[in-house]
């Protein structure tokens, strides 16, 4: 009977570990272009659906902008935080992305007696004018986006033949509640009976 010398038992599983290596190498690099492939998929789906929202949206006028010389008085309220995104009112996944209304972004909002100005840096600015508001009142979601509860100020507002709600959080959560008495205010809406589009929507 033959026997190896120890020397080459050592050079083969040095062999062997060295071809497992290259192996489990190949594996992973497949497994790794499969993954991205996977994601560029889902991604190219993602913004296909947006594409084809949008264009069930072509019928949605074009946004206002901020009127020359505003604001023309003394603002009532101001604030600093983020844009969620705005759906059909009531409908808080019904998101609504022509015109640039879906996209999040960074917000400074100003109100006064001539309307709401939404400036969004990187985004679409809009205007909303005061005959324009319908209500605010504080939620906890919207267009799949969940909050605390009362953690976003949502607005609904009316543009061309539709009722929009577009959401909002304050860098000062503290401060939604001023917002929702104030448009109410301007508005001529009490807030009383006012609901959460997803409580509505849970009943």
């Amino acid at each position: 009977m033959t026997t190896l010398h120890p020397n080459y038992q050592l050079y083969r599983l040095a062999a062997e570990q060295k071809s497992a290596e290259v192996t489990d190498w190949s594996a992973r690099i497949s497994w790794v272009v499969g993954l991205i492939v996977f994601v560029a998929f889902v991604y190219w789906l993602m913004r296909q659906g947006w594409k084809w929202r949008g264009s069930l949206q072509s019928g949605l006028p074009e946004l206002a902008t901020t009127p020359d010389g505003f604001p023309g008085g003394e603002s009532l309220l101001t604030l600093s935080g983020r844009y969620h995104a705005s759906t059909t009112a009531g409908q808080w996944l019904d998101r609504i992305v022509a015109h640039g209304l879906g996209t999040r972004s960074r917000v400074e909002l100003t109100l006064t007696e001539q309307g709401l100005d939404v400036v969004r840096p990187g985004a679409a600015d809009f205007f909303v004018p005061a005959g324009a508001l319908r209500e605010a009142r504080l939620d906890k979601a919207l267009a799949g986006k969940v909050l605390p509860e009362g953690g976003l100020l949502v607005i609904t507002w009316a543009h061309g033949d539709q009722l929009i709600d577009s959401g909002f959080r304050s860098d000062h959560a503290a401060e939604h509640q001023a917002w929702v008495d104030a448009v109410n205010r301007l508005a001529g809406t009490t807030d009383n009976n006012l609901t959460s589009s997803t409580e509505g929507t849970a009943r």
